[in-house]
């Protein structure tokens, strides 16, 4: 185990989007049991600290592999296709379509029900969006094409997961 192993690495995961949650929970279990800075308190201020660097580097990965969108931008990240979500709002012209009718539609929504259909909609768009990110990672065969394609759709869920939280923002006001 280097600080410098990747989080699939650091984890012994293999590099692909598919991933077990509970073998992902399971070795960060493991890990932290391994790194935690309370089984070097007998070795002093110094093993304390790099104990500690090893137990945020363990959490930090953690984070990004437990969560299936934060482990694709990863994954795009490490075959050399950043998502750059602040700098690169490219989308197709049929998704940038489907958001519009979204963003009218959650306008228009002034109901519970129009809420929850409108949230389902959405759902089965991110569960699709996500399903296509897994097949670019790990069945493409071609990365250089793979890649940017899957960070792109990479994009396009991040918007639907904050479209998503919209939703719950409305459905929240309704009840109060």
């Amino acid at each position: 185990m280097r600080l410098t192993d990747n989080d699939f690495q650091l984890f012994g995961l293999p590099e692909t989007q598919a991933q077990d949650r509970a073998a992902i929970d399971a070795r960060w279990k493991a890990l932290q049991a391994e790194v935690h800075p309370d089984r070097f308190a007998a070795e002093g201020a110094a093993a304390q600290r790099v104990a500690m660097q090893w137990a945020m580097r363990v959490n930090e990965g953690y984070q990004r592999l437990k969560d299936p969108l934060k482990r694709a931008a990863y994954l795009c990240e490490l075959r050399g296709a950043p998502v750059q979500a602040e700098n690169n709002t490219a989308m197709p012209p049929a998704f940038l379509m489907q958001q519009m009718a979204w963003r009218e539609a959650l306008d228009d929504a002034n109901d519970e029900a129009a809420l929850a259909a409108l949230d389902d909609d959405a759902a089965q768009a991110e569960t699709a969006a996500l399903a296509a990110v897994q097949r670019l990672l790990d069945e493409a065969g071609d990365i250089d094409t793979s890649a940017p394609a899957a960070a792109s759709q990479v994009r396009a869920l991040m918007f639907i997961q904050r479209f998503r939280a919209d939703i719950d923002r409305r459905l929240a006001a309704l009840d109060a």
